[in-house]
């Protein structure tokens, strides 16, 4: 590299899971390689305006709401409107608007290339209703759930709650488009479900009811495109009925284990599933696949895959890439380089199309 590459960091964003990535930014911008990176953060405030001066980390810290700028099109805030594009865009944004192909899609209109998995991926991987409609197609194992829509649950509240009963107690609900366990509830009494259900939808449109399994938590960590490098399975010990936000990131009581004590058998079906779920997501760049490992049967099911895991200093998806040979700076080196290889492939493709003809001319 002659020069160094300017990375647009982008963190914050309009989603519940705007202080995760605030601290997953703050570690990606401790750890880019000064040598070939200079680092802009670009931060977006929870009402949308991006955020370019001063210190970005500290005004979205300290809850600033800034004015938009003068330009409608442009999401900036009043006064750096003439910004300078950066070579390519770092994406710590987690949650919607960042992982679920809204700024994959603006990053594309500005001509620049950007970390992680392109729309497509993004949009569906965030989902995990559709997610798992995906996997199922390609036989690749999940847990029994049922797919509600808060439409169907406003219309018809008896019979949603009489499939999700098929499934047995325990339940776990879950919104379909959030992360870091924000929202999730499991319910082990009948009379539970409904207000569990009520609680969901006041986060998303479109909720997950899961059947409740006793499983160890797996993870599998994949860095790369068509063929990715798959790392050492790590699994999380809960300390409490499953891992939940407050025990994530505020108490810490539960451990990981990288690598995950399996046998040599079961750490290749695990990564083989890891391989095979990422690329019937389309994804590229990185991702975390979330298993579960059944205790009393020793099946193994796909549970949720995640665009832009965290990269906090507890963070499973750069600890289990470091246990596998590839160390936290390094890391983000390889997903910069990802990032423009991607860009420099679909701008080789054929844009556009000419007919030959003046048809389209013609009133």
């Amino acid at each position: 590299m002659d020069q160094k590459r300017g990375v647009g960091l982008l963190f914050g964003g309009e989603s519940p899971e705007h202080e995760v990535s605030i601290v997953t930014a703050r570690a990606i911008a401790e750890h880019l390689d000064p040598a070939c990176f200079v680092v802009r953060p670009m931060g977006i405030a929870r009402n949308g305006v991006w955020v370019v001066t001063g210190d970005p980390f500290a005004r979205l810290a300290a809850g600033e709401l800034p004015a938009r700028g003068v330009h409608p099109f442009l999401p900036l805030e009043k006064g750096a409107e003439a910004t300078p594009l950066p070579d390519v865009f770092f994406n710590a944004l987690h949650g919607a608007g960042g992982e679920d192909g809204q700024i994959q899609g603006y990053l594309e209109l500005l001509h620049r290339p950007y970390t992680g998995a392109g729309l497509l991926a993004m949009a569906a991987g965030m989902d995990k209703w559709i997610t798992k409609r995906l996997w199922e197609s390609e036989g690749l194992p999940v847990v029994p759930y049922v797919g509600l829509t808060e439409e169907r649950w406003n219309r018809e509240r008896v019979v949603c709650l009489a499939e999700c009963a098929r499934l047995g107690l325990p339940l776990f609900v879950k919104p379909a488009n959030l992360g870091s366990s924000i929202g999730v509830e499991k319910v082990k009494a009948d009379g539970d479900l409904a207000p569990a259900l009520d609680r969901a939808f006041t986060y998303d449109r479109r909720v997950l009811v899961e059947q409740g399994l006793d499983v160890r938590e797996i993870e599998v960590a994949v860095l790369g495109g068509d063929e990715p490098l798959i790392s050492k399975p790590g699994e999380v010990i809960v300390a409490d009925e499953f891992y939940t936000f407050e025990d994530k990131y505020l108490h810490g009581r539960s451990r990981t284990e990288i690598p995950a004590q399996l046998s040599g058998e079961l750490t290749d079906r695990v990564r083989s599933l890891a391989a095979k779920a990422f690329a019937t997501s389309d994804g590229y760049g990185m991702a975390r696949v979330d298993m579960f490992l059944e205790r009393a049967t020793g099946q193994v099911f796909l549970n949720e895959l995640n665009f832009i895991p965290g990269f906090t200093s507890i963070s499973m998806y750069p600890k289990m890439m470091a246990a596998s040979g590839v160390p936290y700076a390094e890391l983000l080196t390889r997903l910069i380089d990802l990032a423009v290889a991607r860009h420099a492939q679909m701008a080789a493709k054929q844009k556009g199309f000419q007919s030959g003809s003046d048809w389209f001319r013609k009133g």
